[in-house]
């Protein structure tokens, strides 16, 4: 069994913002299991499907970015799984928007998201998919305004290219684990 933890904030305001792409990315390997994440369960919804036998739990937290441990490590506890079963999806600004990064273990990289499962879970010890989004310009807005605003047009076709990638790369992930994701898709040149 694997758990895939999408993060962002929850609520119509935040839904197509540079920080909900986690959300985004369950949303798009619900649609490729062919099953919805709409069940509320454990401060996040939930969804979950099958692909050759082994079932996938899909989560999206719902406490807001800077608490998704709160959702993600109850998730686990009650599934049974093990933190290297683990993958969480999630924003970053380091990655200029196209790019996708797989890591497994690490710390927070200053994301609070990660941070609070880390924290909560005691461990960094899981699967990490990093979608791009940029820095904000410099003049620009501040960082917090920048990830909760929607990403300019090219900047969210080059988004919604990664984005598209996801299923396959989790699948990947599941078939061949996550080394062979990360040769397949970690890739110099932005999609």
């Amino acid at each position: 069994m694997q758990l895939v933890a999408g993060l962002g904030n929850p609520g119509l305001q935040y839904a197509a913002t540079r920080h909900n792409v986690g959300f985004m990315a369950v949303d798009l390997m619900a649609e490729h299991l062919q099953t919805r994440v709409d069940r509320r369960f454990q401060r996040a919804f939930v969804g979950q499907g099958i692909h050759r036998g082994e079932k996938i739990i899909l989560a999206k937290p719902q406490t807001y970015m800077n608490l998704s441990g709160e959702a993600v490590v109850p998730l686990l506890r009650w599934y049974k799984i093990k933190p290297a079963a683990l993958t969480v999806v999630y924003d970053d600004l380091d990655l200029e928007p196209g790019r996708l990064r797989i890591r497994v273990r690490g710390g927070d990289g200053g994301h609070r998201g990660l941070a609070s499962i880390i924290a909560l879970l005691g461990t960094g010890d899981f699967v990490r998919v990093r979608i791009g989004i940029g820095r904000p310009p410099t003049p620009g807005p501040e960082v917090a305004d920048y990830v909760l605003s929607r990403p300019a047009p090219g900047e969210e076709e080059a988004v919604t290219r990664v984005l598209r990638m996801v299923p396959e790369v989790l699948l990947e992930i599941f078939a061949r684990g996550p080394e062979s994701a990360m040769n397949r898709f970690n890739r110099a040149d932005p999609v």
